[in-house]
């Protein structure tokens, strides 16, 4: 088991660490800062190692997915039909890496990615797409989940970046097992009008939506062929803008708990003693 004090995590005893690749460069948000930061993070509870491969369409470029316990998609190449795809090679090699047992963490913006990729769209299950493309999902106050039938429902989008309160759904996940049912989030963009396939998904957190009026799927895992995948729309991120959203210690947290569930199938990261509470933010500053 991993002690946790704050959100500085400490090694009770030393199991292997889990590779992890971060892919990125390419997004709408500023992938620079969330890359550095989603690195720090990571690499400070003393389970994991982390490689970068920054992929801008100006070289060739062949990752080997299979070096690692889990692929970090930090990358948008937008979610119109002309959005920039990687090459067709390396789509099918993270398509039989998933199906063959590896994992993947979609993150934030990256799940407006890759519209035509049908593969990908399963993989997510919901992503940044207009209603006609699906259905969308939503909870009821009393953790129910229901289907927003498709060509119907809102839009993707989001209001202002706002703190808002953070509520557990499934409480017996290992991501989420132990986190406190209501949290304080500071400082993020909270997305509404989610659609895809919308199959095989189990939620795990929601946040209620200003715009939408309805709890809005925050966190999300599946599992395709033998792997796993975890998706977080937390994580909103902007050039010359603080980011306290990721000094959250309720981000970090499950940040770090979904990466490792993603890469190993179980959690042995701890929840911090010190947590958000409903009410009030908790922050631990990134170096």
């Amino acid at each position: 088991m991993i002690k946790a004090l704050g959100c500085l995590f400490l090694l009770a005893t030393q199991p292997p660490a889990l590779k992890i690749l971060i892919v990125d460069g390419m997004n709408n948000h500023d992938w620079q800062y969330s890359t550095g930061a989603v690195h720090q993070i990571l690499t400070a509870t003393g389970r994991f190692t982390v490689d970068v491969s920054t992929f801008d369409g100006s070289k060739p470029w062949s990752p080997v997915f299979e070096k690692y316990d889990a692929v970090f998609i930090n990358f948008n190449g937008g979610h119109k039909d002309d959005g920039i795809r990687w090459p067709r090679q390396v789509e099918e090699s993270l398509e039989r890496y998933v199906r063959s047992g590896g994992g993947i963490v979609v993150f934030h913006a990256a799940n407006n990615a890759f519209l035509r990729w049908d593969a990908y769209n399963e993989m997510i299950g919901l992503g940044w797409r207009d209603r006609t493309f699906g259905p969308g999902l939503a909870v009821a106050d009393n953790g129910r989940i229901f289907t927003i039938p498709q060509g119907t429902g809102m839009n993707p989008g989001h209001g202002p970046r706002h703190d808002f309160q953070m509520r557990v759904v499934e409480r017996e996940h290992p991501i989420t097992k132990g986190i406190p049912p209501l949290w304080m989030h500071p400082s993020e963009q909270l997305t509404h009008g989610q659609h895809g396939p919308a199959r095989g998904l189990t939620i795990l957190t929601s946040a209620y939506s200003k715009d939408s009026l309805q709890n809005e799927p925050m966190d999300w895992v599946r599992n395709y062929g033998k792997g796993r995948v975890y998706t977080t729309m937390l994580g909103h991120s902007w050039k010359n803008e603080p980011n306290p959203n990721y000094e959250c210690v309720g981000f970090q947290t499950l940040l770090a708990r979904g990466v490792e569930w993603a890469a190993s199938g179980r959690v042995t990261i701890a929840v911090p003693s010190k947590f958000p509470s409903p009410d009030a933010v908790l922050t631990l500053p990134l170096r």
